[in-house]
Parts: structure tokens; sequence; C-alpha cells
């Protein structure tokens, strides 16, 4: 009889592991498909750039610091070969986006071009989708790396050598950036 029982421990010990292992692969692959949706939207983001750079080039050429600047930080972000050097070269490229559109803005002759317009929309589309990839990957990551340190999972994670994923963070420039509020007056 207590074979039996011992039996029914050890198949239903081997029933858990099965399940925490499948699961610890299901989120390794959600993570993989997150970082595949944010690398869509960047790539989309990296085709829209050097077209508006382009178009608005002639109007602000007084402005080339600022060109430079967002050419620059799409060249590194094109060339990032790891997810920590995408996460990094992507968060300046979003900063140097941000500035060449805050810079547009005082120029009324290039906000009147309709393809200037219609550059410029979809690159905040698609910052929007950026932004909204960001959020799925991290929620994402973080589900994953709480079933690889949570016991009893973590035992199986260990076992299997399941890692930690990397979340996307700002980088200290940016978060510095978010957390001084403009200043309104009227």
């Amino acid at each position: 009889m207590t074979e039996y029982i011992v039996l029914a421990l050890v198949i239903l010990t081997a029933l858990y592991a099965i399940k925490v292992y499948n699961s610890l692969v299901s989120g390794r692959n959600s993570v993989e498909n997150a970082w595949r949706q944010i690398d869509v939207q960047l790539k989309r983001r990296l085709d829209l750039i050097p077209n508006l750079v382009e178009t608005v080039k002639g109007f602000m050429a007084h402005e080339k610091d600022v060109l430079t600047q967002v050419t620059e930080a799409r060249t590194r972000a094109y060339n990032a070969g790891s997810r920590s050097e995408a996460i990094e070269s992507n968060n300046l490229l979003s900063n140097a986006t941000a500035n060449l559109l805050a810079v547009m803005e005082n120029y009324p002759d290039i906000k009147a071009q309709g393809n200037v317009s219609d550059l410029t929309e979809e690159l905040t589309t698609t910052e929007n989708k950026v932004a909204f990839s960001r959020q799925h990957y991290n929620d994402v990551t973080t589900n994953q790396n709480n079933r690889v340190q949570q016991f009893p999972s973590n035992l199986v994670a260990n076992l299997f050598k399941f890692a930690l994923e990397e979340l996307w963070e700002l980088d200290e420039a940016t978060r510095q950036e978010a957390q001084d509020a403009p200043k309104v007056s009227f």
C-alpha cells in the first residue's frame, strides 16, 4: 500500500513539474513574441525617419544638429546587436525624434506640407504603438520573471536554466526628462 502512495506522490510531483516547465516555456515564448512586436514597430519607425528627415531638411537647414542627432540615433538603433543595446539606442532615438517633432512645431511652412504632415502623423502613431508594445513586453516579461523567481516554480526554472528576462527601462536622461514637470504660465 505504501508503494502505491509513494508512486502516486512521484507521479503527482512529475506532473506538477511538467506543468510548471510548460508554463515557463510558454512564458519565455510570450516574452520573445512581445519583443518581436516591439521589433516590428521599431523597424517601422526606422523606415519612416529617413523620409521625414529628407523632407524637412530643406526647411530646417540651420537646425542641422537636430537632424544629425536623429540620423545618428537611427543608425545606432539599426545596428543594435543585443536587447540591451536595442533598448538603450531606441531610448536615444525616441528622444531625438521627440526633439525633431518639437523643433518642427516652430516651422509653419513645414507643417503646411502635406507629405510632412502625413509622415509626422505616421511617426506619432508609430511612437504610440512602440510605447504600447514596450508596456506589453514589460508586462509579459514581469510575469515570466515572477514564474522564474517564485517558489516552487523556481526549482524547475533553476533545474532547466531559465533566466530572468530583461525589462525595457528608460535611460537616465529620459527618466529625468519624464520627472521634470513642464512649466505652464498664462
